[in-house]
């Protein structure tokens, strides 16, 4: 009876062990071998440079931080545009995987340094890359940290893809476009509700478009800026919301015939 009471207290102190640090020893060493591999690829790049003083090289926080940013690498991108590249890759890649706030910043960075074109083209791939790779890291890690952090988020988010099974496209796409639920959100939580990745996929590439074309034009005259909130007037707003009310349409239909 003794030993029955003693491994009762036991797994409740687990399960609380468990509530208060979801993840296991497992799950941790899957998550830092991403980091490791991301941080090898910052490393090689590095490697690649010349020697010089890089002390400006920092995640952006302000407008200030991304002027500063913008100035010094405009000379690098030019001799050493490969390294450019594959250095500001890797990092949205890992920013957007592990939802590092300031992706904005990124994308505002990507217009100054490489203009509408290239820059668009290279924030959508970055974009998608990094969702997918945040999608996939949290269908192998991510449940316990989905139900810990957003629980009444989740619950919410579950029923409207439920009931959305038909047209599941056309709402992640509404989603996408219109800041309904935040992308970091959508991208973590999106593997534990069961959508599957080529639906995930084509929403996140296609859906972005509207909101890095604004971001990355804004770059171009990234002077001019004096606030994140001047890149979305009233227009720009309404016209997102436009686009996902035109995507989500054929739901809407469909529902109205049922």
């Amino acid at each position: 009876m003794e030993k029955s009471d003693e491994r009762l207290v036991c797994d409740v102190k687990l399960s609380e062990s468990t509530s208060k640090f979801p993840l296991t020893l497992w799950e941790i060493s899957a998550a830092s071998g991403v980091v490791i591999a991301y941080a090898l690829g910052l490393l090689g790049v590095y490697l690649t440079m010349p020697s010089s003083d890089y002390s400006f090289l920092k995640l952006p926080r302000t407008l200030e931080d991304l002027q500063i940013l913008r100035d010094h690498l405009e000379s690098y991108t030019s001799d050493y545009t490969v390294q450019v590249l594959v250095g500001y890759s890797v990092v949205y890649i890992f920013m957007q995987t592990f939802m590092i706030p300031g992706t904005v910043f990124m994308s505002l960075l990507a217009g100054a340094l490489f203009g509408v074109l290239r820059g668009l083209a290279l924030v959508l791939f970055t974009a998608t890359a990094g969702a997918s790779s945040c999608y996939f890291l949290s269908k192998l890690i991510g449940r316990p940290l989905v139900f810990s952090m957003w629980p009444d988020k989740l619950t919410f988010f579950q029923a409207q893809v439920a009931k959305r099974r038909q047209n599941l496209l056309n709402y992640m796409l509404f989603l996408r476009v219109t800041p309904t639920l935040p992308n970091t959100f959508i991208n973590v939580a999106s593997p534990i509700v069961d959508i599957p990745y080529h639906i995930f996929f084509l929403a996140t590439f296609i859906g972005l478009i509207p909101a890095a074309f604004v971001t990355v034009r804004a770059g171009i005259a990234l002077g001019e800026l004096r606030s994140i909130g001047d890149l979305y007037d009233f227009q720009s707003i309404v016209t997102l919301f436009l686009i996902g009310i035109i995507s989500i349409t054929p739901t809407l239909m469909n529902k109205n015939k049922t």
